[in-house]
């Protein structure tokens, strides 16, 4: 199938002294790629030759890309129905790499996919730009006709005038686009042209860049998409077919060539490659990946071969439930915007009896129009969602999903974490560390059956450890005729006709199944940090299954990182207190922190009652009997490999499965709040204060649109300061060592 030419070849443009190399990489039909060192550095080039065989080859291929990181020209084509004969279609395109140097070439750019995503700088800021160089054309005496200057600033303010249009219709109200609605009017219909085309720039200004903070969160999601909707080559019986990713099933052996984006979730069955993740973690360093690791959709393989064991399709991978977040995350929902724009849209009718009481004592029009410029609002309105965006989209660049600018408020005043055990400190990867019977007569291999037949399918640590194990021994695992999972208890099966309890001592007292027997043949059973799962048939006991849960790596510097940061971390686990008390200890976490043997609504009320008592709680759980607790906790965390109910109810969602991405969220949400108490003053103090100075003297029309709207521009830049991150505490140690340098 693959064309064995592999010879580098020489190409010299006709009409230029240069040379571009280029290498066959692959031929298989349907796909042909050309490595082009030239393009790793010439983006002008990549783009023309890309352009170049798109019109000359319209007809023909189904898709065409440039990877400058993998220096390769990836061509896909109908091998079927195309009209062309590979050889032919090989020739054509290598004649197009010269042809692509030519500096004379001209290609009619084609039409943007997305223009949606794109801002138009001249439609957004062309008018009020015009309006504000008509104005000082005449302000410097030109000709300029007094008409033309109007005409440009009421059409400039077309967006104002739609948005008070809408908050009539819609709000029943007046906001603050009323008093910028109204002071662009008065001024303009004054001959005052410069205040009110420069306040029309600054106003139009700030609602560009806070779309241009948006857009960048959006082309994130679609550059996280790309790899969605396409084909990709799958190995059925040694042979490579080509099948649309849609199409794609767990299971499947999905082979990717360099140059191109990964489309599933997945463990290299065979090959290696270098990998670019930066679609998905924002790192810029490609990274080694080889048989028996995890590589993940919409990351790119810049170099070598793999062949991906499919885990995960579609929305199921962690590019789709990134993009399924990103998309459902509302950002205008935070308290403060709510408040300053209760507020700024309260202060209107009072700004406009101000402005009409200075009019009525002074007669002076122009001061009265002065007063009506300044508002609160505006500021707040435009700086807190850049804010919002801002921190939003470094954390989900960091791995760190926010819903909504509501939780990045709550998150930030939290002073309580409640953390699910199992899973969420711990690995979630259970182990058996060994299996009990009542009797001799009984075998653990019975026991261990009929456990993992019971707990099959479902996605608890513990279950998967059970299943995991029983498979390692090549246990038989038996189909159940019926099956009941009890949350927080454990499993009641029907196997083979036979009643079987798979679970905690709590369901065996509940079914009224002794125990008693069999501590007395273990009296150390009880003791120790592993876990019991008893088994039990037909009402009768045969057997306990021992198993422990290390904690995660991170977990005790986690809560340490916690109480530095004045939050007091809480326990919940399903466990005995015994074996809670004992990882709680190794953690750092207090004994009296610790609530064992909870059950889902045990963990709820452990929740409500903390927050009863005037803590602000964040919960931190991933399992199916943590959704509760997850919904009554003021913000709810979650990871990215969670159930799914519990990702959904989650206000934050670590995607790295990396405690330390709640440490990140904190700093995140803090630093975000910081700031936006920061642009409350950049606003509220210099417009206040030419408020009331406006009230006692003559403040000037353009002074007064230079405060009002220089201060909303200051905040919303200062709103983009999230992007850089916040800023990481001092090491340990260092000022010890700083002063002992002295």
């Amino acid at each position: 199938m693959l064309v064995a030419n592999q010879a580098t070849t020489l190409v010299t443009s006709p009409t230029a002294t240069e040379q571009v190399d280029y290498q066959i990489a692959q031929w298989l039909p349907g796909r042909f790629r050309l490595r082009i060192p030239r393009l790793a550095y010439d983006v002008d080039y990549g783009n023309q030759l890309k352009r170049l065989v798109e019109i000359e080859l319209i007809e023909v291929i189904e898709s065409i890309r440039i990877n400058p990181l993998a220096r390769s020209l990836v061509v896909e084509y109908n091998s079927e129905n195309s009209a062309i004969a590979p050889s032919q279609l090989q020739e054509k395109i290598i004649s197009l790499i010269p042809a692509a140097t030519f500096s004379q070439l001209a290609v009619t750019p084609e039409p943007e996919e997305n223009p949606e995503n794109e801002i138009n700088y001249v439609e957004r800021l062309g008018l009020p730009v015009l309006s504000f160089t008509l104005a000082l054309g005449a302000l410097f005496k030109l000709a300029v006709p007094q008409f033309l200057i109007t005409a440009a600033i009421f059409t400039g303010a077309i967006p104002v005038f739609k948005r008070v249009i809408e908050a009539l219709q819609y709000e029943r109200q007046l906001t603050i686009d009323f008093l910028d609605g109204l002071a662009i009017t008065l001024q303009t219909l004054q001959g005052s042209y410069i205040a009110p085309s420069f306040m029309l720039c600054l106003l139009e200004s700030g609602e560009v860049v806070r779309d241009l903070t948006a857009r960048g969160s959006a082309k994130a999601s679609l550059d996280l998409l790309d790899c969605f909707g396409k084909y990709a080559w799958v190995e059925k019986d040694g042979v490579e077919v080509q099948v649309a990713v849609k199409e794609l099933q767990v299971g499947d052996l999905v082979v990717v060539y360099p140059g191109d984006q990964i489309p599933v979730d997945g463990i290299i069955a065979r090959g290696k490659g270098l990998i670019d993740q930066c679609n998905l973690t924002g790192e810029s360093i490609p990274v080694n990946r080889g048989e028996g690791e995890e590589v993940f959709a919409s990351t790119i393989v810049v170099d070598g071969q793999i062949y991906i064991t499919t885990e995960k399709t579609g929305n199921n991978t962690r590019a789709g439930v990134i993009v399924s977040l990103m998309e459902s995350a509302p950002v205008h929902d935070t308290r403060v915007e709510n408040y300053a724009a209760l507020i700024a849209n309260q202060a209107v009718i009072p700004t406009l009896l101000i402005g009409g009481t200075v009019f009525a004592f002074t007669g002076n029009l122009s001061r009265a129009t002065a007063l009506i410029t300044l508002d609160l609002g505006t500021g707040i309105r435009v700086s807190v969602p850049t804010t919002i965006l801002s921190a939003m989209t470094y954390a989900a660049r960091n791995g760190v999903y926010i819903r909504s600018g509501q939780a990045i408020e709550t998150l930030a005043k939290i002073d309580t974490v409640v953390f699910d055990k199992t899973g969420t400190l711990t690995q979630g990867q259970a182990g058996i560390v060994d299996i009990k019977t009542v009797s001799q007569q009984i075998q653990t291999s019975e026991v261990l059956s009929l456990a993992a037949s019971a707990e099959q399918g479902l996605t608890h640590p513990v279950a998967e450890a059970i299943v995991r194990h029983a498979r390692n021994l090549q246990t038989p695992i038996l189909e159940c005729q019926d099956w009941e999972y009890r949350i927080g208890l454990g499993v009641v099966a029907n196997i083979n006709g036979q009643k079987t309890l798979v679970g905690s001592h709590r369901l065996m007292d509940l079914e009224e199944i002794d125990l008693e027997a069999l501590h007395r043949q273990y009296p150390n059973i009880k003791s120790g940090s592993h876990s019991l799962v008893y088994v039990a048939k037909d009402r009768q006991l045969l057997g306990v299954i021992l198993y422990n849960d290390p904690p995660r790596a991170e977990s005790a510097s986690v809560i340490a990182e916690l109480r530095e940061l004045g939050i007091t971390s809480y326990m919940l686990s399903g466990d005995v207190k015994r074996v809670a008390i004992s990882v709680a200890d190794e953690l750092g976490i207090d004994a009296d922190k610790v609530y064992a043997e909870a059950f889902p609504e045990r963990k709820v009320e452990v929740v409500k009652s903390l927050h009863e008592s005037g803590k602000t709680v964040a919960f931190c759980g991933d399992g199916i009997n943590d959704s509760a607790a997850l919904a009554y906790a003021d913000v709810s965390i979650s990871f990215a490999g969670a159930t799914d109910i519990a990702r959904e109810t989650a206000n934050v969602v670590l995607m790295e499965n990396d405690l330390r991405g709640l440490i990140q969220a904190i700093r995140i949400a803090r630093q975000s709040m910081e700031i936006i108490w920061q642009n409350t003053a950049i606003v509220a103090v210099p417009n206040v204060s030419a408020l009331i100075s406006g009230i006692v003297f003559a403040l000037d029309p353009v002074l007064a649109v230079l405060i009002n709207n220089g201060t909303a521009i200051l905040a919303e830049l200062n709103g983009l300061r999230p992007l850089l991150g916040p800023e990481q505490p001092e090491p340990k140690g260092s000022k010890m060592l700083v002063a002992g340098r002295k």
